[in-house]
């Protein structure tokens, strides 16, 4: 084996861990979500909800797919450019993602979630811009995301206006 191709075979395994890490990063979000929302289903299910809201069963599924979405479009900017400004973005909307269960359902404060939602939501449009700029691809793989995120704001809007 040559020493050239050893280092491309290092750089391979690399990337892979890479992916990993990403990965790591969405789980641990998921986590704190998750943590904060060890009774959600039955907080959802005694709010007072628009006729269109989601039943609580269908969130795991949509978020489970949505992270796999943000960690394979963070890894897919990495492998193009390192880390830099667009990770950053990257880095912000995710801690914002994190926050949102535990102000929603743990604390109860409807209104603070939709709040931080808009500033989430906003942070998800600035990495979407920057990731563009890098790799169309891991831009697109955000906008499922940032649909539903969309959508949520609307719910949590309904959800403060039937629940004062």
């Amino acid at each position: 084996m040559t020493i050239s191709g050893t280092v491309r075979r290092l750089g391979r395994g690399r990337k892979w861990l890479a992916l990993l890490g990403f990965g790591a990063a969405v789980t641990v979000a998921a986590a704190v979500g998750g943590l904060a929302a060890r009774n959600a289903e039955q907080r959802y299910a005694g709010l007072e909800q628009p006729a269109w809201a989601p039943p609580a069963w269908l969130f795991g599924p949509v978020w489970t797919v949505l992270y796999a979405l943000i960690a394979a479009a963070g890894w897919l900017v990495w492998r193009r450019v390192g880390w830099g400004p667009a990770l950053w973005a990257w880095v912000v909307q995710l801690a914002l993602n994190a926050l949102w269960t535990p102000l929603f359902f743990a604390a109860g404060r409807y209104g603070l979630a939709l709040a931080e939602l808009v500033l989430m939501w906003l942070a998800i449009g600035v990495t979407v811009d920057r990731f563009r700029r890098i790799s169309a691809p891991a831009a697109g793989l955000l906008l499922p995301y940032w649909a539903w995120v969309t959508f949520a704001g609307a719910l949590n809007l309904a959800i403060c206006r039937l629940n004062p």
